[in-house]
């Protein structure tokens, strides 16, 4: 995909998120690496859609909604640059979780979990290294959502 853009490889180098990664893992990356570009109000990915990998928001913000029912989105999070977006690609069934949306003209770097899946004996500890970096993003994502929830549980028993 992206070793013949070295651009492209130098933009996913200077990524925070990826900071000490070995330079075989970030050839890999590399392969596997798209630009991306959102409008303001751009839907990212929806719930439930296919997760088919992850973001590297390098400018922009980008809301990461939940739906409850009969309201409308719920913003669980705001993804800023140097973080990344998406971590439903690492489960199966390989689902997005939470939807997520443009809030202004946003740039990023997709990395094809399709792609990284191919290169998996290229680099026996970039899944492992991967996961680890995701997993902080989950559990921070997590305990968002969890306030927003009861958040809107105490909204609803102090209306009831």
């Amino acid at each position: 995909m992206s070793l013949d853009n070295p651009e492209l490889c130098q933009r996913l180098a200077a990524h925070p998120f990826l900071t000490g990664m070995t330079p075989q893992q970030f050839e890999i990356l590399c392969d596997c690496a798209l630009p991306a570009r959102f409008e303001a109000n751009e839907i990212v990915f929806r719930a439930g859609d296919p997760a088919r990998g992850f973001y590297l928001i390098e400018s922009g913000r980008i809301s990461v909604e939940g739906v409850a029912q009969k309201q409308s989105a719920v913003t669980i999070d705001v993804v800023s640059a140097g973080e990344p977006l998406g971590w439903s690609w690492i489960f199966e069934p390989f689902i997005c979780q939470y939807g997520a949306r443009a809030l202004e003209p946003a740039t990023a770097i997709f990395i094809d979990a399709g792609c990284l899946a191919e290169h998996r004996g290229g680099d026996l500890t970039l899944g492992h290294e991967l996961f680890k970096r995701m997993s902080q993003v989950m559990v921070r994502r997590l305990n968002a959502a969890r306030a927003k929830l009861l958040e809107a549980a105490t909204s609803e028993e102090s209306r009831g």
